[in-house]
């Protein structure tokens, strides 16, 4: 090639692109790759950190409400760790004997640490401190740069008096309207037939296999996560006290606020497996707002009687849609009034949470504007996702009852 060729050739820019494209592409894919990494990592991190909350603050008030000794404390502490890591992340298709060596190996890596203290007073109080560490797998392109794995390291520290105690009120507001039929996108390999309901089909089934999870059942194992949650932080049944309403267009038969989460998991465990109707909640916002409000005192009186201080009034208030009454079409005039009632618990020192579970645009509004900060506002799109924001949910109610720090 003469020296004229070669100039036409660095001046030709024709090909420029393809070679460029060429040159990055593996930059780009490697660059997705750890950006992936990353973000699978602090999602991660913030699952292992509300798992290590619940342990610790369930190990403290075992402390100060059961006069549990130290060791069986740290014993507790771990356990909880590890069971709640399995069920909340292990791969399904997992043998017993894999779970067992795993669940060791998460115990293994967790060290806890518990102190008594004397308060003011002279009252008796407790510390505990847990930390744990994870091992995270990489992708092979990250591996290239990090290795195989990053470890990821949480602590969390959580302190309980046994002469102070704060109790928790809370009550369930639930969509049970006629979406919460359709499928999430999590098969359910514990049937062989079955009608997958969606959108497009209702009320017909499109499919009958493989079958899925419907929303409905999804906020059923999501609620028994918040449950399970609750009653670990209570071991002596004597700070919660749950109630639940659920709705369509119509508001449901309530189950009223009770000592404990047994009749609250019943009332859900009960809730249709294939829910009809429309979208209204006001009705279970005043029912829920009644029972907790500051001038009626019948909380306020169930909670002294256990011999605690004060208590923290929550309400969760969950949907899939948006405010329809008896149609399909979005009517403002009832989500307006949800507001209101929104407003008014808020008003009244009662802390809401919000869910909006694969909601639409409007419902995502409406539950945004009704929970209590951006923090108690949850908008999961998958049954993870939901089941990670009910036990978050847990997890901060329950750091109302023994005081958590991180």
């Amino acid at each position: 090639m003469n020296a004229f060729s070669i100039t036409r050739l660095l001046k030709d820019r024709g090909g420029n692109f393809a070679m460029m494209s060429a040159l990055l592409f593996p930059i780009t894919i490697g660059v997705a790759g750890i950006a992936l990494d990353v973000n699978n990592a602090m999602q991660k991190k913030n699952d292992i950190q509300a798992t290590a909350d619940a342990a610790a603050l369930a190990a403290a008030s075992a402390m100060a409400q059961k006069g549990m000794p130290l060791p069986d404390a740290q014993t507790l502490a771990r356990d909880i760790l590890a069971s709640q890591l399995l069920d909340h992340s292990a791969d399904s298709g997992m043998s017993d004997a894999d779970r067992a060596a795993l669940k060791d190996e998460i115990k293994k890596a967790t060290v806890v640490s518990s102190s008594q203290t004397v308060n003011t007073g002279s009252s008796k109080g407790f510390q505990l401190k847990l930390e744990t560490a994870y091992n995270l797998q990489l992708n092979p392109i990250t591996s290239l740069i990090a290795g195989k794995t990053v470890t990821i390291r949480v602590i969390s520290t959580a302190s309980s008096n046994m002469d102070t105690q704060n109790g928790i009120s809370m009550y369930l507001a639930l969509d049970r309207s006629g979406s919460m039929s359709f499928i999430t996108d999590q098969k359910n390999p514990s049937v062989n037939s079955c009608s997958n309901y969606t959108e497009d089909s209702w009320p017909n089934a499109a499919f009958y296999y493989p079958c899925y999870i419907r929303k409905v059942e999804a906020l059923k194992t999501a609620a028994n996560v918040l449950f399970n949650s609750l009653n670990k932080s209570d071991p002596a049944g004597t700070l919660v006290r749950v109630g639940a309403v659920s709705y369509t267009d119509q508001t449901q038969q309530p189950t009223p606020i009770s000592w404990g989460t047994a009749a609250a998991s019943s009332y859900v465990s009960a809730l249709p497996n294939r829910p009809t109707g429309g979208t209204d909640a006001t009705g279970a916002m005043k029912i829920a707002y009644d029972a907790l409000k500051s001038s009626n005192s019948t909380e306020a009186s169930a909670q002294k009687a256990k011999g605690n201080d004060s208590f923290n009034r929550f309400i969760v208030l969950m949907t899939d849609g948006e405010m329809t009454g008896n149609s399909s079409y979005w009517d403002s005039s009832l989500d307006q009034q949800v507001r209101t009632s929104c407003a008014a618990a808020k008003n009244d020192g009662i802390k809401i949470f919000t869910v909006a579970f694969m909601a639409p645009t409007r419902g995502k509004s409406l539950l945004s504007y009704c929970a209590s900060s951006s923090d108690y506002y949850y908008e999961p799109d998958d049954m993870a996702e939901l089941v990670q924001a009910f036990g978050d949910i847990a997890n901060k109610a329950a750091k109302s009852a023994t005081r958590l720090t991180n």
